[in-house]
């Protein structure tokens, strides 16, 4: 196993490149190796989550379109068109091998609320009670740049850990991380196993290609999400897809593994991290800040120096350090013009300028994210 431990639900991701047929349209081939590799695992009472693309891709095929439209619209159009087209090639071939599959449409806007982010798990969660293979794709018609993922490789991160999976699985089209591109240099070496991934994020290069978005640098991003998620990454050459089914037994083909933190975020601190869209930020002093990373403490008034932004009170918040940097993510415990009334203050006397509150904390250490 590449975790040491047995899995029991994984995240599957395949890109717009993988699943493109030379005509043009979906590759019917690399459906049904899918279908037939989360069949396998099912008989061995392994649940899966596939997170695809190919709605543009489908959908720029049946509209005659041979490039990627530039303006958000058409692609919206095309994926609009695709997207009906690509759950419907999943339903032919998963059903070929008893499955049955559900689709979701997610976009970034759908886990900015902590409410929706919660309905979201149980609905998967249920699904897979059910015996159902969900079929995760960014809601393409809907998402602007703003409040979207740009690629499948983070939304399968938060699948993952929506989930909570064993293993987070990106299929691509190379053997896995290589110390340089091995398209470009051939003394390139593959990394079988990486437990720093800030240490080898050197590596990764370049953008997606024609059909996706993504590329190794997104897919480190994924493995960064999924591993303070506590959950493995193991990314692999998509043309190796069928050797997926031997996963199980504990056959493991050529790729490579990003091990999980060994401190993870757990429940609502995956949602604070990674869900939720802050609406300000409040600026803290370097003692303060030093107190947040190294001392397991909550913010106090006494240590923010500035604020930025509006928000109400449990709304999500940046927490910066005095050169801008990003310290950590929060739900604050008052608003915007209530934390500005009581910055730089002693708990004694912030208590005072804000009346009816009867807490020290700003933010308290329970609702917070270290970065």
């Amino acid at each position: 196993m590449l975790s040491g431990k047995p899995l029991k639900r994984i995240v599957l991701k395949i890109g717009s490149n993988a699943l493109s047929a030379s005509w043009g349209g979906l590759d019917g081939a690399v459906l049904d190796r899918l279908a037939y590799v989360v069949s396998t695992w099912r008989r061995h009472d392994v649940e899966t989550v596939l997170v695809t693309s190919g709605a543009l891709t489908a959908g720029m095929h049946r509209l005659g379109i041979d490039k990627r439209p530039r303006d958000i619209a058409g692609r919206q159009a095309a994926a609009a068109v695709g997207q009906g087209l690509l759950i419907e090639r999943y339903s032919y071939f998963f059903e070929k091998y008893g499955l049955v599959c559900a689709q979701i449409l997610l976009s970034r806007a759908d886990l900015v609320d902590a409410s929706h982010y919660d309905a979201a798990r149980k609905t998967f969660a249920k699904l897979l009670a059910l015996g159902v293979v969900p079929i995760v794709n960014e809601n393409d018609t809907v998402a602007f740049e703003e409040l979207c993922f740009g690629d499948n490789d983070r939304l399968s991160a938060q699948a993952a850990g929506l989930v909570s999976a064993d293993l987070l699985v990106l299929l691509t089209d190379v053997d896995g991380l290589y110390t340089a591109n091995p398209r470009r240099d051939g003394t390139a070496r593959l990394i079988p196993r990486v437990e720093d991934i800030e240490a080898v994020k050197a590596y990764a290069d370049g953008a997606g290609t024609a059909a996706g978005t993504g590329g190794m640098r997104t897919k480190l991003q994924a493995a960064e999400i999924a591993a303070r998620f506590g959950i493995g990454t193991f990314l692999l050459n998509g043309e190796r897809t069928e050797e997926l089914a031997a996963l199980t037994a504990g056959h493991v083909p050529v790729g490579t593994y990003f091990t999980p933190a060994a401190r993870s975020l757990k429940g609502k601190k995956r949602w604070i991290a990674y869900g939720a869209l802050s609406l300000g930020s409040i600026a803290v002093d370097a003692g303060a800040a030093a107190a947040l990373r190294d001392g397991g403490k909550s913010l106090l008034a006494s240590g923010v120096t500035g604020v930025e932004g509006q928000w109400e009170r449990r709304d999500p918040v940046k927490i910066v350090g005095p050169g801008g940097e990003e310290v950590a993510r929060g739900i604050a415990e008052l608003s915007s013009a209530e934390v500005t009334a009581v910055r730089g203050c002693r708990s004694s006397e912030a208590s005072e300028r804000v009346p009816g509150w009867r807490g020290e904390e700003i933010v308290h250490r329970d609702n917070m994210v270290i970065h």
